[in-house]
């Protein structure tokens, strides 16, 4: 990985709000969480809302942007599943609305930004000419069986 590389993440806008998104998360919304739910909703607002700067990193390492659009999609989506965590810990009452509103509000902003990413990607086509960049893997799929696994002939679906 080249220094312009990782130069080019720290300027870009959609990591940089996701990633205080995330610091946000872990600094405002987890210490409220009671110690009950520390291996449950407390570890799945953690992974999700380390998910979208970690996945819109990993997009902008791909050099091509259909790796890189696809990765944001996977960003936005773990955004969103913040949102539904965040959202349940609050209709349980564990964060108070004043500050449920204002994350739903970064929330917001942070999806307009992504979306907004994703049309620059598409519109760019940044590494579209790269080597390899229009050539695609494709795999056999696997037969599997529907029929009962004690019968001596099964019979194999595709």
């Amino acid at each position: 990985m080249s220094a312009d590389n990782i130069q080019g993440l720290d300027t870009l806008e959609a990591w940089k709000r996701s990633k205080d998104f995330a610091l946000r998360t872990y600094k405002d919304i987890l210490p409220l969480l009671p110690t009950e739910e520390k291996w449950n909703l407390n570890q799945q607002i953690r992974r999700s809302a380390q998910s979208v700067p970690a996945n819109i990193a990993e997009g902008h390492g791909r050099f091509y942007y259909q790796e890189n659009v696809r990765f944001c999609y996977i960003a936005r989506g773990s955004l969103t599943e913040t949102y539904s965590h965040i959202t349940l810990a609050h209709e349980l009452g564990f964060i108070p609305s004043a500050l449920y509103k204002e994350i739903k509000k970064q929330i917001e902003e942070l999806v307009r930004i992504i979306n907004g990413y994703i049309a620059y990607l598409k519109r760019s086509k940044v590494g579209a000419n790269e080597p390899g960049a229009n050539h695609t893997l494709r795999e056999d799929p696997a037969p599997y069986f529907t029929d009962n696994p004690e019968d001596p002939n099964p019979t194999a679906s595709q």
